[in-house]
C-alpha cells in the first residue's frame, strides 16, 4: 500500500482505536463475526461478496483483508477474480442505468424549449 495515503493496518492502530472507543470496537467486531459466520450463505461466499463490495467502495484494507480471508476459506484465485469482475460490471452498470436521469433531464429541457436541447 502507498504509505503516504494509507498507513499499514497495524496492531498498534487497532489498539488505539479500541482504547478510544472500546464499546463501539467490540460491537463492530461482534457484528463482523456474526455477518461472516456460516449461515444461509457459506462464509467463503460471504468473503467473495465482501471482495466485490470492497472493490466498489475502493477500500484497500478491505480488499486485502477479505482476499486473505477468502483464500483461507478455500476460495480460488479464479473465484476471487470473477467476484471482482462482477463488481466491475455492477459499477459500470450503475453508470449505464443512471444515464436515464440525464436522458430524462435532456428530454424535459427539450420539451420546455419546444424540442430544442438548450
Amino acid at each position: 500500500m502507498d504509505d503516504t495515503m494509507y498507513p499499514e493496518a497495524t496492531v498498534e492502530l487497532y489498539r488505539q482505536r479500541q482504547a478510544l472507543a472500546p464499546a463501539a470496537t467490540a460491537a463492530f467486531k461482534a457484528f463482523g463475526e456474526a455477518v461472516f459466520a456460516d449461515g444461509a450463505l457459506p462464509s467463503k461466499t460471504k468473503e467473495l461478496i465482501a471482495i466485490a463490495v470492497a472493490h466498489v467502495t475502493q477500500c484497500p484494507y478491505c480488499i486485502r483483508g477479505h482476499t486473505k480471508s477468502a483464500l483461507r476459506k478455500g476460495a480460488t484465485q479464479q473465484e476471487i477474480m470473477e467476484a471482482i469482475w462482477v463488481a466491475a460490471e455492477m459499477r459500470a452498470g450503475g453508470a449505464y442505468a443512471h444515464s436515464n436521469l440525464a436522458l430524462d433531464t435532456m428530454n424535459q429541457v427539450a420539451a420546455k424549449n419546444g424540442g430544442q436541447a438548450a
